[in-house]
């Protein structure tokens, strides 16, 4: 193996090679950066270790440091150490981001994103905890379900907007010196680092400071909300005076006059959402209670600081202004280190929810204790979701991140009875307002695959909205029940009725409502669960009642053409959100949307086909509760045969009724001008355009039929629908839409990432996939990961592996296997659930190991194999 070692001469660094190559860098500009990257590259090189951290400025101006870089660039472990440490650092690398430097803004606030720390429950961006809110940094404590009400003044008219709210701050923390207060000031900073162990889920950060008189000050904190005791957060907070000794304060902050301010196009409007009841301390205690203005949820935080190092027992306390500010005076000795501890929980309980009596003897655990606690919690979650590859670097470390921020999330330990589903952008940011989208049909993979009982907590959320989805039906003039596009407290719809374009400045009217494709995804997933479960006692519950409200309102949208003897559904926008309405229509919709209609079609296939897993009495019972016609499962057959689809000669599928009519637009002339195009929609609407008047997508629509289903049973649907297409119509409508489409939202490389691989397009699968998997660790959006992760796309990174590389599928009733590997990866393994048999797979691309908890068959390649239980099986292919 050719392997690195950088080292540092009196006025050079020497990177010598295990060949004896070696080359020389006087300094690290980006330019003798890029030379050493090139050399490496042609040297063929394995990895290496650099003797110190070396920090530089990349290409986006941002600080990096030089082993991170490399590792980055060539895929290959390079790590600070010596060379006998180099195998034992390797092993870490996939397990920790790191971040250098400090720029405040939008790259912050990504920063900040990608450092959350969470649980399911609770979520605390990756702020140190000196800083407050401002353009430059965002602390943000987020909490399941914590939704208000706020009122603004929008172009002449009165806006309620749903916020997910941004909880009190109770980990504030700074050090005072000389009456100087640190507080990221310009010129106090030295140096930041830093980290997220994404296998504990702990947060540590590394800063320098100086402040009056050249005063120099390191900092060292320690973060994480507990997996195991999931309302507990602890703060490890380190202060060593590295160059004087003398008096120091520190000073510490429970703040309840927060706000919302993660989103710049929201701030004009209201973001006030709490209002403080209680503020009290006792000794080192403190207990603060708020409460949202509108929807009356309580949040309860009570807390303790506490030292081995300092003496509490002269703490000074100032309330004001809905804050309390604690500080503590104490002596310090030149390089020795003084650590505090804050330990806080956090509850909340909705407006109908009796308060329990506040107690002021808890007993909190110590840092430590807690901490491997938490510690082992996460190594149980990682154990039953972890994929593992082999031959890519970067991959796992992305795989890994992914995984840890969906299960920040939602995880089972929180998540129990906590009547929440996953956000658009998790417990990490406010944009969507923190609403629940048909995001949940990306999401769910995940969780039916490696924790079902997760899964069927994110369906309980649906389900106990049923009955307000419901009313959305009969307002909207339906019947059934209608799922919002945007759901957050109660179920009611979300959507903006204005929204901003950030590029023009002005408000336009939002028909994104229209996507009633989310009452779909819902059953979906449903159908999902059950079918991967077997849970009969949750589909008689629950399940099927949602099935038949879903199918109902369907049924009761659907119009009759006297002319072309079929059924239309007019007044929907499809996945992809670019299209609202036809050119120069005064009222948004559209017409027969063609993955509507086949989610429809395919919906009524399954209810007729689970007449047959249950009693006849019992479904007979559910009819009569959902109150559907006499006739419904008559009419759900007739609609199916006779729903319209709008398809040309060659066999690509419109995307709606009109699609063919449309305008082409000039892809290159755009890119050109812009650059970076992904939100066409915009583009076009500060030029005074629209998107609806041409032949351009955000993300895929009717190729999402096939990211559902497979080949097989889309074609049973469009034979349901009495159509005949040419046998390469998958590969036509890929390569029509595909030069269509802006990508504008990064779940749309995931589609595609399937959709090339069933079309044998494996090299583009594999490019599709990768900007999707290093989409918000690369904020490729530019910016939109400041405004929390893309919760969607990091589940559904997590299924490809799984389903499209793998060949894992689950659809069809058992368990198949079609491998098909990425080029450079030697191997994966993962374990996955299937009714309620584990399953542990180790794959290559020639051999197929796996181990079942149940004897049961599978499919490979679409021969059976028996499996007896808990004895490990290879088979080559």
């Amino acid at each position: 193996m050719n392997i690195l070692h950088l080292s540092k001469t009196k006025d050079q660094w020497i990177a010598l090679l295990s060949n004896q190559k070696k080359m020389t860098v006087t300094d690290w500009h980006l330019e003798n950066v890029t030379l050493l990257l090139n050399w490496l590259k042609e040297q063929q090189v394995v990895g290496g270790t650099i003797a110190e951290k070396i920090l530089f400025t990349n290409e986006q101006a941002l600080t990096a440091e030089l082993a991170d870089y490399l590792t980055e660039k060539l895929n290959r472990p390079f790590v600070i150490g010596d060379a006998d440490q180099w195998t034992e650092k390797a092993s870490e690398i996939p397990w920790k981001i790191t971040y250098e430097g400090y720029t405040p803004g939008k790259d912050e606030y990504s920063v900040e994103s990608l450092l959350t720390v969470g649980n399911g429950f609770m979520g605390i961006r990756g702020t140190t905890p000196e800083m407050a809110i401002s353009e430059d940094h965002y602390p943000a404590t987020y909490l399941a379900s914590l939704y208000n009400t706020a009122y603004s003044e929008v172009s002449g008219q009165m806006i309620a907007n749903e916020d997910f709210v941004n909880a009190p701050n109770v980990q504030k923390m700074t050090i005072c010196l000389d009456e100087e207060r640190f507080d990221f000031s310009k010129g106090q900073l030295h140096s930041l680092t830093r980290e997220l162990n994404l296998k504990t889920g702990l947060f540590k950060s590394w800063a320098t400071v100086e402040l009056s008189q050249g005063k120099q000050i390191a900092l060292h904190t320690k973060r994480f909300v507990s997996m195991k005791n999931v309302h507990e957060t602890h703060v490890s907070y380190t202060v060593t005076p590295l160059n004087f000794s003398g008096e120091m304060t520190l000073i510490t902050e429970v703040d309840g006059d927060v706000y919302n301010y993660n989103v710049a196009r929201y701030r004009e409007l209201n973001q006030k959402h709490l209002d403080v009841l209680t503020l009290e301390q006792r000794e080192n205690d403190f207990l603060l209670m708020t409460r949202t203005k509108e929807s009356k949820i309580t949040i309860v935080q009570q807390g303790t600081l506490r030292s081995n190092d300092v003496l509490i027992d002269h703490l000074t306390s100032d309330m004001e202004d809905q804050k309390l500010t604690q500080k503590l005076q104490f002596m310090a000795e030149k390089n020795q280190s003084y650590t505090f501890e804050r330990t806080t929980t956090t509850q909340q309980y909705r407006k109908e929810e009796a308060l329990p009596e506040v107690s002021w003897t808890q007993d909190y655990a110590d840092f430590t204790t807690a901490y491997q606690a938490s510690k082992l919690a996460w190594e149980q979650l990682w154990e039953r979701a972890a994929i593992v590859v082999e031959g890519d670097l970067m991959s796992q470390k992305l795989l890994n991140l992914h995984t840890y921020h969906v299960l920040a999330s939602a995880s089972p330990n929180a998540n129990k009875n906590l009547d929440a589903s996953v956000t658009a952008r998790g417990l990490h940011g406010e944009a969507y307002r923190g609403h629940i989208f048909w995001d949940e049909l990306f999401i769910m993979p995940f969780y039916l695959a490696h924790f079902p009982e997760t899964a069927k907590e994110l369906l309980m959320y649906r389900y106990r909205r049923l009955p307000q989805a419901k009313i959305n039906a009969r307002e909207a003039g339906y019947q059934g029940s209608m799922y919002p596009w945007q759901s957050g407290l109660d179920g009611t719809e979300q959507s903006q009725k204005l929204h901003l374009n950030p590029i023009s400045g002005k408000w336009k009217e939002d028909h994104s409502r229209l996507q009633r494709h989310v009452s779909l995804a819902v059953a979906y997933n449903v159908w999902q669960y059950y079918n991967q479960t077997d849970d009969k006692e949750f589909m008689l519950q629950y399940g099927l009642e949602m099935l038949l409200e879903i199918a109902h309102f369907w049924q009761s949208t659907v119009i009759y053409n006297e002319t072309t003897h079929r059924y239309s559904i007019p007044s929907v926008m499809g996945p992809d959100e670019f299209h609202e309405s036809y050119p120069d229509a005064e009222k948004g919709g559209l017409t027969d949307n063609a993955y509507t209609n086949m989610m429809v079609v395919w919906l009524f296939e399954t209810i007729q086909s689970l007449q047959n897993d249950f009693n006849e009495a019992d479904f007979r019972e559910l009819l009569i509760k959902t109150e559907v016609p006499d006739d419904f499962i008559e009419q759900l057959e007739q609609i199916k045969q006779r729903l319209t689809l709008e398809i040309d000669s060659d066999g690509v599928i419109a995307q709606f009724s009109g699609y063919f009519d449309l305008k082409e637009l000039d892809w290159e002339a755009y890119r050109e001008k812009y650059g970076n195009i992904y939100r066409m929609d915009r583009i076009l609407n500060a030029e005074g355009k629209s998107a609806d008047t041409y032949k351009v997508a955000k993300q895929a629509d009717t190729l999402m039929i096939f990211y559902n289903f497979a080949k097989a049973q889309v074609d049973q649907i469009l034979n349901d629908l009495n159509y005949s297409l040419p046998s390469d119509y998958v590969e036509k409508n890929l390569d029509y839409y595909l030069k269509r489409t802006s990508h504008g939202s990064t779940l749309s490389r995931v589609v595609h990432a399937q959709l090339a691989s069933m079309v044998d397009q494996d090299d583009f699968a594999w490019q599709l996939f990768k900007e999707a998997l290093g989409s918000d660790y690369r904020d490729i959006q530019g910016g939109t990961t400041a405004e929390g992760i893309h919760a969607g796309v990091m589940a559904a990174t997590l299924w490809i592996p799984l389903s499209t590389f793998a060949g894992l599928d689950l659809r069809q009733n058992k368990v198949q296997f079609q491998p098909k590997l990425p080029k450079h990866w030697d191997s994966i393994q993962f374990s996955f659930c299937w009714k309620q048999i584990d399953f542990r797979v180790s794959m290559t691309k020639s051999a197929l190991t796996i181990t079942a908890t149940q004897d049961c068959t599978i499919e490979l390649n679409q021969q059976t194999i028996a499996l007896t239980k808990n004895q490990t099986t290879t088979q080559t292919y």
